[in-house]
């Protein structure tokens, strides 16, 4: 197996192999495993991040929210930005839009078409126009950014949160095909600034119509804690501190109101949770994550921000109502935490049982930045999204460390590893930073990253077993 040059590495993609140390925790050394040839679908997306398949989103008269707009049907056509079969890929530029003044960082999310034949090289400022803009022959798209068009005032003035907008350099996404609609979680300030998420229509802008107007689209800090947009206080405290890092849909309210919660991990290992009329609750407390705060990837990969996947499993045992995994790069573990219903009707919320969080260790896992499902939940009305596990799935797991992809049971044990490659050559240079499977469980989409700024992109690989 032969390895190139950095020189001609970037003069083709950048690369997908070798082991990096992070911060004061070393990856491990890299496991011998069998390599798995990937397709280049795009390069040039700064700080590629979280990514998802859009799939389809559910419109059944028997959900327990039915929040498709009007204007949806022409923005899931083939070729539009919503089409089932496309990808939304995050990334830390703007891509010429104007930013957004005093409310973060750039960042954005990329509406990709990965059947091209050929790697599609993104234009840097193809966003100039500020909207929802096509390059490449509509082949890649703008879906949100941290601009002027995306604020939360467009559709909500009065929102506390109505200077922000929806996507500011995006570290996580659930994709929620059962409530339709897109929830990025942000790192606007860092990971010691405070975090955002939101809920983003069809056009990327924040949520029109929203149950709470006092939140609109738009979850900052603790401006849109319980107490702030709805009159009982908060069951369990909480905010968004730090940045957030990772989402999931934890599915309707246990409250019975119908009404979609998702989950936000936060940089201080915290995890908080948003219901779309009654506004943020804690779940748990700091530290209950292993905490992302003062980490930074090795040099010279040190200017991409750390994140992690979060997978929610729906199906499991009583009293135990949710299950969260976790990944936790800089230890290689996946925390497993198990989620309840608390409170007093009308007010149940999810929370974390006492007793310690449980942990997935392996050999297998080095830096696991992002996980997956083997078997996304695509059907189910309640809780359909690419961060939901099928009913006894397995996931795969992306190493940052030595960039193999692992393919792991529920209970941790590992059914195979595969190294990523570009036919023959195992690169160096460039990390994996995301992962995302397909719908018909045929493919495996991955984000990397680079040492140099303009490098990151998409990779293809097929599923395995």
């Amino acid at each position: 197996m032969r390895r190139i040059s950095r020189r001609h590495a970037l003069g083709m993609i950048g690369s997908v192999a070798g082991a990096a140390a992070c911060g004061a925790v070393a990856a491990r050394r890299a496991v011998a495993a069998p390599t798995i040839s990937a397709r280049v679908i795009a390069r040039g997306i700064p700080g590629a991040s979280a990514i998802a398949e859009i799939g389809t989103f559910l419109n059944d008269p028997n959900a327990c929210a039915r929040p498709i707009p009007t204007n949806f049907p022409s923005f899931i056509q083939p070729g539009a930005v919503l089409d089932p079969n496309r990808i939304l890929v995050g990334t830390s530029s703007n891509f010429g839009a104007p930013l957004a003044i005093g409310v973060g960082q750039e960042g954005a999310f990329l509406s990709i078409d990965p059947s091209s034949p050929r790697v599609l090289h993104v234009p840097a400022k193809f966003a100039r126009s500020g909207d929802q803009a096509p390059a490449l022959g509509g082949l890649v798209q703008m879906f949100s950014a941290n601009s002027p068009f995306w604020l939360n005032s467009v559709h909500n003035p009065g929102a506390i949160t109505a200077q922000y907008t929806g996507v500011s350099n995006p570290l996580g996404l659930s994709n929620n095909n059962a409530f339709g609609r897109v929830w990025p979680a942000n790192g606007p300030f860092d990971e010691t600034g405070i975090g955002s998420s939101s809920i983003l229509d069809p056009t990327g802008q924040p949520l029109a119509g929203p149950p709470n107007p006092k939140i609109g689209g738009v979850y900052v800090g603790s401006l849109t804690n319980r107490d702030q947009v709805f009159a009982p206080p908060q069951v369990i405290p909480g905010a968004l501190r730090a940045g957030g890092v990772g989402t999931a849909l934890l599915g309707p309210s246990p409250d019975g109101s119908c009404k979609a919660v998702f989950c936000v991990v936060t940089a201080d290992g915290a995890i908080v949770q948003e219901h779309t009329v009654k506004g943020l609750d804690g779940l748990a407390p700091p530290g209950t994550v292993r905490p992302l705060i003062g980490r930074r990837w090795d040099r010279p990969h040190h200017r991409v921000d750390p994140r992690l996947g979060v997978l929610m499993n729906p199906y499991t045992q009583a009293p135990v109502v949710r299950q969260l995994l976790v990944s936790e790069p800089f230890h290689n573990t996946i925390a497993v935490i198990d989620l309840v219903v608390f409170g007093m009707p009308p007010n149940q919320v999810f929370a974390r049982p006492e007793g310690r969080v449980k942990r997935i260790t392996s050999f297998a896992l080095n830096l696991p930045v992002d996980l997956t499902p083997v078997k996304i939940d695509a059907d189910n009305i309640n809780w359909a999204s690419n961060t939901s596990l099928d009913e006894g799935s397995d996931f795969y797991v992306a190493n940052r460390g030595d960039n193999t992809i692992v393919r792991m049971r529920q209970d941790g044990g590992v059914v195979a590893i595969r190294r990523v490659s570009i036919g023959r050559d195992l690169l160096d240079e460039v990390r994996l930073n995301g992962i995302a499977s397909a719908r018909d469980g045929t493919k495996i989409y991955l984000t990397y990253t680079g040492p140099d700024e303009e490098q990151g992109g998409v990779l293809e690989v097929p599923a395995f077993s």
